[in-house]
């Protein structure tokens, strides 16, 4: 983000700064929208390996697919939720250019303070917000903040995820097929016996390529 004086070759109005603010907000709104597709193409990919898995009648490979679209339904719904942030940020800031017209000064907001702050804590996001966060703080929006206010929800191996959620996604792609209520159980030691690591690693390195 370019500095708002280098922009404007003179010190910017604050008119200009909200707006500058506002167009720099809608670029990010574009950035959460490509990657918001990006996950809903992983999801489909992913869905449908474990469907094939699935008719293989392989719990094993089903249980990874399952804990991998978890995982990338959570961080698209973290994408959702951060893209809704950004468009209660524009609000606001329509709001200031409202405010400025009225009273001819900009208006000091905690509660664009928490969301901005927060939004510069992800990692899609962080410098440009990071950079927007200074500022507004320069200019008196927001105040410079100390310590966290936004906890991260964590990309997490969840490894640890509690089989009750595996089983219901299984249960959902499978058509019952696994999980729940399923003819086929979730664990199945023969064939985890008989598993090859290298062909949990081959499975693991398809996942990681869904993203690529």
């Amino acid at each position: 983000m370019e500095s708002v004086q280098k922009l404007f070759g003179k010190k910017p109005t604050q008119d200009e700064m909200v707006k500058k603010w506002q167009r720099e907000i809608r670029t990010q709104q574009r950035s959460l929208d490509r990657q918001i597709r990006d996950f809903e193409e992983v999801e489909k990919k992913t869905t449908t390996l474990l469907k094939q898995n699935a008719k293989k009648k392989d719990p094993t490979a089903c249980k990874l697919f399952a804990k991998e679209l978890i995982r990338t339904r959570r961080q698209k719904t973290r994408l959702y939720t951060s893209k809704a942030q950004l468009n209660s940020i524009q609000l606001q800031l329509q709001n200031q250019l409202a405010t400025l017209k009225v009273s001819g000064s900009l208006k000091k907001s905690t509660e664009v303070m928490k969301m901005v702050n927060g939004l510069a804590r992800l990692p899609e996001l962080s410098k440009g917000m990071q950079e927007l966060s200074m500022e507004m703080t320069k200019a008196g929006i927001i105040d410079e903040m100390i310590g966290d206010t936004f906890e991260l929800m964590e990309d997490s191996d969840i490894e640890e995820e509690a089989d009750e959620e595996v089983n219901k996604v299984l249960f959902e792609v499978t058509n019952g097929l696994l999980g729940e209520a399923g003819a086929v159980p979730l664990e199945n030691p023969e064939l985890e016996e008989e598993e090859e690591p290298a062909a949990l690693d081959e499975m693991q390195a398809r996942l990681h390529a869904l993203k690529s």
